[in-house]
């Protein structure tokens, strides 16, 4: 009877009771990995373009002689030729500024060395003389002096004609007369001449 009577309560109180079925079905779709934590947002509009690096905005090529430069006096430090995609370049680095300079075509490859009066003869048909004053490279410089790119296509020598009194020269022997690009940048000081290839 006691028995009885404990199956009775235990069917009514079953009955009287909450429910415990889930009040929520996660289906096999619903992973973490795919429920957003907040609400997705779409840009339309294009990314911002970064800045023009330095160095990239070059005066244009002409066809005509330079000249420029600070008042001041520098030493010379180095110097250097390269090849680039339209130009081959050639580099006269100081150690401060880059005092008043000339850069003066010609028509033959012929140039004067110093104070001596000789002439040099480079390779190719066309020259480029650069002269820079109040330089001196006599205890400073330790690149080379003198160049030969059979391979350029413009550029085919380049040697120091001058280091005498205060002023510094180098000629440039060329394949044919070109327009070319003078300029000068700092830290280091360098004065630029970009020879057009193209």
């Amino acid at each position: 009877m006691r028995l009885a009577l404990t199956a009775v309560l235990i069917s009514i109180l079953t009955a009287c009771g909450p429910s415990l079925a889930p009040s929520a079905a996660v289906s096999p779709a619903d992973t973490p990995t795919s429920i957003a934590s907040a609400p997705r947002i779409s840009v339309s509009e294009p990314p911002i373009s970064p800045p023009t690096p330095p160095g990239t905005n070059l005066p244009a090529f002409a066809c005509a002689d330079a000249s420029g430069g600070k008042t001041g006096v520098a030493n010379t430090i180095t110097a250097r030729v390269g090849e680039q995609p339209g130009y081959d370049r050639f580099v006269l680095q100081m150690d401060s500024i880059v005092p008043q300079y000339t850069v003066k075509r010609q028509a033959t490859a012929v140039f004067t060395q110093g104070a001596s009066g000789q002439t040099v003869q480079l390779s190719g048909s066309a020259g480029i003389l650069i002269t820079v004053k109040s330089a001196t490279g006599a205890s400073t410089f330790t690149g080379p002096r003198y160049f030969v790119q059979a391979d350029y296509q413009v550029l085919k020598e380049a040697r120091e004609t001058q280091d005498f009194e205060g002023t510094v020269s180098w000629g440039l022997g060329l394949s044919r007369s070109v327009c070319m690009r003078v300029f000068t940048l700092n830290d280091p000081a360098r004065l630029i001449v970009d020879l057009q290839t193209t």
